[in-house]
């Protein structure tokens, strides 16, 4: 699989482990920095990783910041996106199998390399099941995307 992986300077060094766990696994990692130590913000790379997915450049995208949460939340604005943070295999695997996730987001300054690695590989070993009721709440998801959420619209709901 070719996989987009970006980081802010939290996820530096969890970045560079995580790529040659790529590699080893046989995977093309599409390294979208940052490569430096020197702060930068988060949103940058996010959108990075979240484009190259929207854009079907890569298959999936893995996105590290210090905590995962501010990366999620960046990822998640760009339509078609579907990124969680994980800190569990089985959140790692299952959002796959169920809500389609094509981004995984890891907070490096909550797990260490080894932890990291697995939730990769039980996001990357994962496939989305397919199964109506997943289907329908996908669509769901997608209209949320594609909602005009004006001030009217808001009151009437």
């Amino acid at each position: 699989m070719r996989i987009a992986i970006g980081a802010d300077h939290a996820g530096v060094a969890l970045k560079g482990e995580l790529i040659e766990a790529l590699r080893r696994a046989g995977h093309d990692p599409v390294d979208l920095g940052t490569n430096g130590d020197e702060a930068v913000d988060y949103p940058d790379y996010a959108e990075a990783v979240a484009l190259a997915v929207r854009r079907g450049t890569v298959d999936r995208g893995v996105m590290i910041c210090g905590s995962g949460v501010g990366a999620s939340v960046a990822a998640n604005k760009v339509p078609g996106v579907r990124a969680a943070v994980c800190h569990d295999t089985y959140s790692a695997r299952q959002g796959v199998e169920h809500d389609d996730m094509n981004v995984l987001v890891l907070g490096a300054r909550v797990v260490g390399g080894a932890l990291a690695t697995e939730l990769l590989d039980s996001f990357l070993g994962a496939v989305f099941s397919g199964a109506d009721r997943h289907r329908r709440r996908l669509g769901k998801v997608g209209l949320l995307e594609v909602r005009d959420w004006s001030e009217s619209q808001e009151e009437a709901d």
